[in-house]
C-alpha cells in the first residue's frame, strides 16, 4: 500500500469513528425521549445519520476500501432500524460500523508505522 492511501485510510477511518460514536450517543438519547419529543428528535437523528453515510461514501470513492463499504451498509441498516424505532438494534449496527472503520484506520496506521512515519 502506498503512503498516500495509508494516510487517507487513517484519516477517513478516524473521522468515521468519531462521527459514528456521536450517532451511537444520539440513538441512546433518542430512545430516552418522551413520545411527544421523539418525532422531531427522530427526524434530526436520521438526518445526521444520512450525513454520516454521505461522508462515508467519499471514503469509499477515495480509497476503494471494503471496510468503508461495510460502514455504509451498517449505517443504512441502522437508519432502517431507527426509522422503525428499534434504537437498540440500530446502536448495535453502528457498533459494527465503528469496528469496520477502526479496521480501515488501523490498516493505514500499520503501513505508516512500518514506513517510520508514525
Amino acid at each position: 500500500m502506498d503512503r498516500k492511501l495509508a494516510v487517507r485510510l487513517y484519516q477517513f477511518g478516524e473521522r468515521a469513528k468519531s462521527e459514528l460514536i456521536m450517532v451511537s450517543q444520539l440513538l441512546m438519547f433518542l430512545g430516552g425521549l418522551r413520545e411527544d419529543e421523539r418525532v422531531g428528535g427522530k427526524k434530526t437523528v436520521l438526518q445526521v445519520m444520512d450525513l454520516v453515510r454521505s461522508e462515508n461514501q467519499m471514503a469509499v470513492r477515495d480509497t476503494g476500501s471494503r471496510e468503508f463499504t461495510t460502514v455504509g451498509n451498517k449505517i443504512s441498516e441502522a437508519i432502517s432500524l431507527a426509522e422503525s424505532e428499534r434504537y437498540g438494534e440500530a446502536s448495535v449496527c453502528i457498533g459494527d460500523a465503528i469496528s469496520a472503520a477502526t479496521t480501515a484506520a488501523m490498516t493505514g496506521w500499520e503501513t505508516l508505522e512500518k514506513d517510520g512515519l508514525l
